[in-house]
């Protein structure tokens, strides 16, 4: 009875855990439903750039569970959005200036940050119009955009401090060992270092040289960017010595970093003189970035350009927008030829690679398209690496930027067993075979000879398949192929040399170049993303999660999401992409205990790309199946 009793307590605890996730969800629900604005009547002021969060190729499906849970999950900005924002803003009289609220800015890629910081730019050669920008703390990737606007602001609280690309990872080589862990490694490529830190306690000699060569392109580009657009700051002198006299703020105006130190109230009492006052908020008259995003969306027209977006890590299987599923994104592509009225199609990858036979699937799909007659033209941004130039391989022309990471052709395959962690605990395991395999690669007594052989061949047949599509594709011999592949990361302005990339341009050169082989006019080709456009209930969240302002530009949004981002303070904003780190082991092993599938992959590219919204109702999942294996 005592047994029957318990289990049906069990029983109630489950149904009345279900009843409160449900009315979780429905009341959550109902009060994003209620905060969420209906489509404003755009009216005069500043097209206000709130930036907390992350920039990035394709934002990732909205996680109800973090959103309900303690709204933490960081925002991701669309970076075409945002371009095309600044590109109709230009021409619009209603636009008196651009604001950059850059409180809580979590960074993105660098080519990303570039592409942007180019936008603004056109943005005030265009219209003549001001960009103004405003932080408590610049660090790298908010100073990058920062140093593109006519006015930088900075809380006299605040400061600047620049740390450059490069820093630790964890190597799990010494813990592995103590559990008992064997990690079983195949690969292919001297310079494929997504293994190390299951065999290593630190940096091979030549991952290290690689590593060090790919940090220091992208640290001279940082700097050749930034000076070019913020030519009167003494940049050696404040990556030398950020702190100064001691007073953080004025040693970066003194270092011309910035123009004008002032609270929020004070910057927005500066961008009121520009755009008007809004007298109720004794604020600006502010633009929401959102409405005005939704008030533009991309144009179309009969002759359409395809936009195929091969964005995070490439994983098999149906995955959500934020992460490259092959299936997904294949379908997409097949759906978006029977459709009809395509033209073209461009491919933007922003992918640091992942499953080899995801990539294959993705590629195989762009082959069709170019069997049906479209041009395929690809444009890399801030990574292209590994599985993501897999994937490259089917463009008719390849556009990358000089601080793009590509290359980083090579395969491996991790698989780890627990012989000597069963026996630390007096655990065996025995059975039965009636074939070298049966059983393998058992997780229990050890992979067999035979087993490690067969793995070991089948990442270096992938290899040759990588080497030969190369090959096919950039018109070089296998062997220089292999010369160049070998896993080796490189950057943008080496890859055009040896061949890898054609030129150098963005997402419009590619579009460009899309509609002249389609013999279509670029400026009057529509835009079809091809991707699965969120239901109504992720755009509901999604428009809860941002800044509650109320249009009129009182600045009690100002900064929204630091919660997700780390402290205003200047320690804490450096402190706080370094915090990333611990997330890493958990993905790490993730990619462990998921077996030895064959991987095409780069490590050291997916540390240059900011950090991505945890999702937790992927983790409990993930989670969940791993205790039932």
């Amino acid at each position: 009875m005592k047994f029957l009793g318990g289990f049906w307590r069990l029983l109630v605890g489950v149904k009345d855990a279900l009843v409160l996730m449900a009315m979780l969800l429905f009341f959550g629900a109902l009060a994003a439903a209620l905060n969420a604005s209906p489509k404003r009547q755009i009216g005069d002021g500043a097209l206000a750039l709130d930036l907390a969060g992350v920039l990035v190729e394709q934002p990732a499906a909205v996680d109800p569970l973090a959103t309900f849970g303690n709204g933490a999950q960081l925002r991701e900005h669309r970076l075409a959005d945002l371009v095309r924002a600044l590109d109709r803003a230009a021409g619009d009289k209603r636009i008196k200036a651009v604001t950059l609220e850059l409180d809580g800015f979590m960074g993105g890629g660098q080519v990303t940050i570039q592409t942007l910081g180019d936008a603004i730019d056109r943005f005030r050669k265009q219209s003549g119009k001001p960009v103004l920008a405003h932080a408590t703390v610049y660090s790298d990737d908010s100073y990058a955009l920062a140093a593109h606007a006519s006015e930088i602001w900075l809380d006299p609280m605040g400061g600047a401090a620049f740390a450059g690309p490069g820093g630790s990872r964890l190597y799990y080589k010494g813990l592995l060992d103590r559990l008992g862990v064997t990690a079983h490694v195949y690969r292919v490529g001297t310079y494929k270092s997504a293994v190390e830190p299951y065999v290593r306690s630190d940096m091979s000699p030549e991952a290290r040289a690689a590593a060090q060569a790919l940090a220091d392109a992208l640290w001279e580009g940082w700097q050749r960017d930034v000076a070019a657009a913020r030519p009167k700051a003494k940049l050696a002198a404040a990556i030398a010595d950020p702190a100064g006299n001691g007073d953080f703020a004025r040693t970066a105006l003194a270092q011309g970093l910035v123009d004008r130190l002032g609270d929020a109230q004070a910057f927005a009492r500066r961008v009121a003189e520009v755009a008007g006052e809004d007298k109720k908020s004794r604020g600006y008259r502010k633009v929401r970035l959102a409405d005005w995003i939704a008030a533009h969306p991309p144009a179309t027209g009969d002759a359409r350009i395809g936009i195929v977006t091969v964005a995070g890590e490439i994983r098999d299987g149906d995955h959500g927008p934020g992460v490259a599923g092959g299936d997904t994104i294949a379908r997409a592509i097949r759906k978006g030829l029977a459709r009809g009225d395509l033209k073209a199609l461009v491919v933007r990858i922003d992918s640091p690679g992942g499953s080899a036979i995801a990539s294959e699937q993705i590629r195989l799909a762009l082959v069709e398209a170019k069997q049906a007659g479209l041009p395929v033209i690809v444009s890399m941004g801030s990574v292209a690496a590994s599985g993501g130039y897999w994937v490259a391989t089917a463009g008719d022309r390849i556009f990358a930027e000089p601080d793009t990471i590509t290359g980083s052709i090579g395969v491996f395959g991790v698989l780890p067993t627990f012989e000597q962690t069963l026996a630390k605990i007096g655990v065996s395991a025995d059975g039965v075979r009636t074939t070298a395999l049966s059983g393998q690669p058992d997780l229990f007594r050890g992979t067999s000879p035979v087993f490690d052989r067969m793995a070991q061949a089948g990442v270096e047949s992938v290899y040759r398949r990588f080497v030969a599509l190369v090959a096919a594709s950039r018109r070089l011999t296998p062997a220089r192929v292999d010369e160049i592949g070998q896993g080796r990361v490189w950057h943008g302005g080496t890859a055009r040399q040896i061949g890898l990339v054609d030129a150098f341009g963005g997402l419009d050169a590619a579009i460009a170049e899309a509609a002249r082989r389609a013999k279509i006019d670029a400026g009057k080709a529509g835009i079809v993303y091809l991707e699965k456009q969120p239901e109504w209930f992720e755009r509901l969240i999604a428009d809860a999660m941002q800044p509650s302002d109320d249009g009129s530009g009182d600045m009690t949004g100002f900064g929204a999401g630091i919660g997700a981002g780390g402290s205003r303070d200047i320690l804490g904003r450096i402190h706080a992409r370094q915090q990333a780190l611990a997330l890493t082991a958990l993905d790490d092993a993730r990619r462990l205990a998921g077996g030895a599938a064959i991987q095409a992959r780069c490590l050291d590219c997916a540390a240059m790309l900011p950090p991505r919204p945890v999702n937790a109702t992927g983790m409990m999942a993930a989670f969940a199946a791993w205790l039932g294996r």
